[in-house]
């Protein structure tokens, strides 16, 4: 592959849910050879498809960087996130979920195990759970979904990656809305920074 002396050697593929995140880090850590490319959060919707978007990233990268990192969790697809990867000979950062990877592994499966039934938001999911899944879900519509969706939750807990009320007062919301417990936990950006960190040359 050719690069630029000069530009980016290193891609890194991530959520655009995280995107505001990942800018954060490699800016504050003046990581000026990382370029970020995001996929669409909506995807999410459908994972089945996940994976290969990821591959179309990855294959577009291969002749211009000489590194991708991919910042994605298995994030519902069944082991086919970690199968690609490793047919395409990429590391990514592994874990269940975005959830797991900003809380730390060990401190997630302590929420778990203390409360099965939770929902989880991010500060990406604070800013936009009315538009993305209240209004999404149609809920605004059919106030009766909400049993259909949330019946088998308990509690919606906001893993913060900021400490910023007006995100806290969106998430104390976002319970409401569809009548769960609040919990906040501040998370930080978690995993994120420290498995970039170690992969900085």
């Amino acid at each position: 592959m050719e690069t630029d002396a000069e530009g980016p050697t290193t891609l890194v593929i991530c959520c655009g849910a995280l995107a505001r995140e990942i800018v954060g880090i490699v800016r504050d850590n003046g990581w000026d050879h990382i370029r970020i490319e995001c996929l669409p959060a909506k995807l999410h919707n459908s994972p089945e498809v996940l994976p290969e978007g990821v591959r179309v990233k990855i294959k577009a990268g291969r002749e211009k960087f000489d590194h991708i990192i991919v910042l994605y969790s298995d994030c519902g697809t069944g082991g086919l996130m970690e199968s690609m990867l490793m047919e395409e000979g990429v590391e990514g950062i592994g874990g269940a979920h975005c959830y797991e990877v900003f809380t730390g592994r060990d401190r997630f499966k302590d929420i778990i195990d203390a409360e099965p039934g939770c929902f989880f938001l991010t500060d990406f999911l604070a800013r936009h759970f009315e538009k993305l899944v209240f209004k999404g879900l149609g809920l605004d519509r059919f106030p009766k979904l909400r049993d259909t969706y949330f019946a088998h939750y308990k509690k919606m807990v906001y893993l913060a990656q900021t400490e910023n009320d007006e995100l806290v007062a969106y998430a104390e919301r976002a319970a409401a809305s569809v009548d769960l417990e609040f919990e906040l936990r501040h998370t930080g950006v978690g995993g994120f920074e420290s498995f970039l960190a170690a992969r900085q040359t």
